[in-house]
């Protein structure tokens, strides 16, 4: 007897642009991904707002369902209370890619999903050594480097080819006003 084998997988995704060469491989490997933006740390809500639309553009593309987290920028902010001038890379991104995992981790629950994911790791301005570790914390998280197979270059060509907007900054107050912002799209 066959048993046919769930391979639904529950993406969490920072913005369109980054999930498009995320979707495009993980479907390539046999993946059934479902969409979760959940992103309270996107700062300011049209900022926020204005990252789901491109999503939503790149769901369409895909055919694929995306769900939306509830926007609570205060919750996150207390999440990472006491860390507001570390770099990038520092102490408070950790502390984000845990809120937004722990999210994920929870959303996929809810879903009867068993695995997830993040986009996060396509940016080539993210360290995806630090997402797998706060990622290992939670049952079911896949590991998946997507800037590997030239992920973000994928990613940059997929945008413009859907017109789709790439902002200039990580998401929060935080990396919008130097700690963290850099020089390009991400």
């Amino acid at each position: 007897m066959i048993v046919a084998v769930s391979r639904k997988i529950l993406v969490h995704c920072c913005c369109g642009p980054c999930s498009t060469s995320s979707i495009e491989r993980l479907i390539e490997e046999g993946w059934e991904p479902v969409l979760y933006y959940g992103n309270s740390n996107i700062w300011p809500q049209e900022e926020y707002l204005k990252r789901f639309d491109n999503l939503e553009i790149v769901a369409e593309k895909y055919g694929l369902q995306v769900f939306c987290g509830e926007y609570d920028h205060n919750v996150w902010k207390t999440a990472i209370k006491g860390l507001e001038n570390q770099p990038e890379h520092g102490k408070r991104c950790t502390e984000c890619f845990r809120f937004n995992l722990k999210e994920t981790s929870e959303t996929a629950r809810r879903l009867g999903i068993k695995h997830f994911t993040t986009t996060l790791t396509v940016s080539r301005f993210k360290n995806s050594l630090q997402i797998f570790e706060v990622g290992s914390e939670f049952e079911g998280f896949e590991k998946i480097d997507f800037k590997k197979k030239k992920g973000f270059e994928r990613s940059i060509e997929l945008s413009k080819d859907m017109g789709l907007y790439r902002q200039s900054y990580c998401g929060c107050e935080f990396s919008m006003h130097g700690n963290g912002k850099r020089e390009g799209e991400y």
